[in-house]
């Protein structure tokens, strides 16, 4: 997904516009994760996100921050905000069995 999304709607209270958008940014992740994968014992859904005012401004940030940095480009005063989160597929990390367990 790679959206610009306006922060002002005449309608409409600022806090709402902003929970729009957070809705529809986690409306899309869960849509995405139920995709299927292409190994699901040994994979997981990833997102490369990004989130600027701008797309030339915007900056690399993971999942967890990406509402924070939302908020972040509200609180400067910018009129929009551009919104970047792509799925990948990823493989798991592997288990390190400790010497106890074996």
């Amino acid at each position: 997904m790679k959206k610009v999304f306006k922060l002002t709607d005449e309608k409409k209270h600022e806090d709402r516009v902003l929970e729009a958008i957070k809705h529809d940014i986690r409306k899309y992740v869960k849509r995405e994760k139920k995709k299927d994968l292409p190994e699901k014992a040994t994979m997981y859904w990833d997102f490369d996100c990004k989130v600027g005012a701008s797309i030339e401004d915007a900056k690399v940030v993971t999942y967890e921050e990406l509402t924070k940095g939302v908020d972040a480009v509200k609180a400067t005063g910018a009129t929009e905000v551009y919104v970047e989160v792509m799925a990948k597929a990823v493989l798991k990390p592997e288990k390190i069995e400790s010497d106890e367990e074996a």
